[in-house]
């Protein structure tokens, strides 16, 4: 029997469990893997209080982290949470289930991320981290004074533009379909732009490059025409799914999926569970941000375990 489960390993799930550690709050912590969503950066600049690091090595650095403190107190295991149940009782709440394994704890914290939805070209896996970018905000500043490209037609894509301006030579916004997804306000703003173009109609078909992004086919959606664009980058900016199959008949979620909470605690609507990091319907997510959700969460979940 646990006070806590934490389900998640990316920040906010390890904030969350260092302080449920230093707090000695019985916790078992559930995760496939260390790895948060941007573990593939190739260099993290806005992790406050360091100048820059890896994605990779950012999580490992998190994992020894939780370690060096979990001891007899946090309990971690390598698994994918299938299902959580509750039992209706305040002293026996929740039951855990994995593919091998089933736990119990009084409370529950969400922490597990959400992913980014995939380009879904021929090369596009090999130069993921290589040219290929899913957060503008971590990887941006490594690509100053190059020619960009952003894919996407959404707020995410406008604003990651927005942000690109700051560093890029050039911005060109391709989307696959005629209309953009965007507010109209941000599109007049930001294509008009010197140093952005937008194409429309265009579907990404092919990455190329050597050991780094050269170029992208792309084929437009209503001629079949194939043009081969040269470009330093690819920012794919399509939208992200929230982690949350395994609890959508727990809580409420959104209309995109991701768990409603109590934005002062990250209480959910349901007693005993609460949420964290980009699982969340936070406005923002970042890495930063997902951890002092994690720890948000964690001070109100011992506040509630001390009733």
């Amino acid at each position: 029997m646990y006070d806590l489960a934490i389900i998640g390993g990316g920040p906010a799930g390890v904030a969350a469990g260092i302080y449920a550690a230093r707090k000695k709050i019985k916790t078992i912590l559930i995760a496939e893997t260390f790895a948060g969503q941007s573990a593939v950066s190739p260099e993290i600049q806005n992790w406050i209080g360091t100048v820059k690091i890896s994605g990779a090595e950012l999580a490992k650095n998190m994992e020894n982290h939780l370690r060096a403190y979990a001891t007899d107190i946090v309990d971690i295991r390598a698994a994918q949470v299938e299902s959580i149940k509750n039992l209706g009782t305040r002293c026996l709440s929740f039951e855990i289930k994995t593919a091998d394994q089933t736990y119990q704890a009084k409370t529950v914290l969400i922490a597990t991320g959400n992913r980014a939805r995939k380009l879904q070209a021929n090369g596009a896996e090999k130069f993921e981290g290589k040219g290929i970018a899913y957060c503008v905000t971590c990887d941006g500043p490594l690509f100053t004074d190059k020619n960009v490209i952003i894919v996407g037609g959404g707020n995410s894509a406008f604003d990651g533009a927005e942000q690109l301006l700051s560093y890029a030579k050039t911005i060109t916004l391709l989307h696959r379909s005629e209309t953009l997804k965007a507010d109209p306000l941000i599109v007049k703003k930001v294509s008009t732009l010197p140093k952005i173009k937008i194409i429309l109609n265009a579907q990404i078909t092919e990455i190329k490059g050597d050991d780094f992004v050269k170029s992208i086919i792309y084929e437009n959606t209503q001629t079949g025409k194939k043009t081969e664009l040269p470009t330093e980058g690819v920012f794919v900016e399509i939208g992200s799914n929230p982690t949350t199959e395994f609890i959508k008949n727990l809580v409420n979620l959104d209309e995109f999926g991701a768990i409603i909470v109590d934005a002062k605690t990250q209480q959910t609507s349901l007693e005993g569970v609460w949420a964290a990091g980009d699982c969340s319907d936070g406005l923002y997510h970042q890495n930063n941000i997902a951890v002092g959700d994690g720890i948000k969460a964690l001070k109100n979940i011992y506040q509630y375990l001390q009733i």
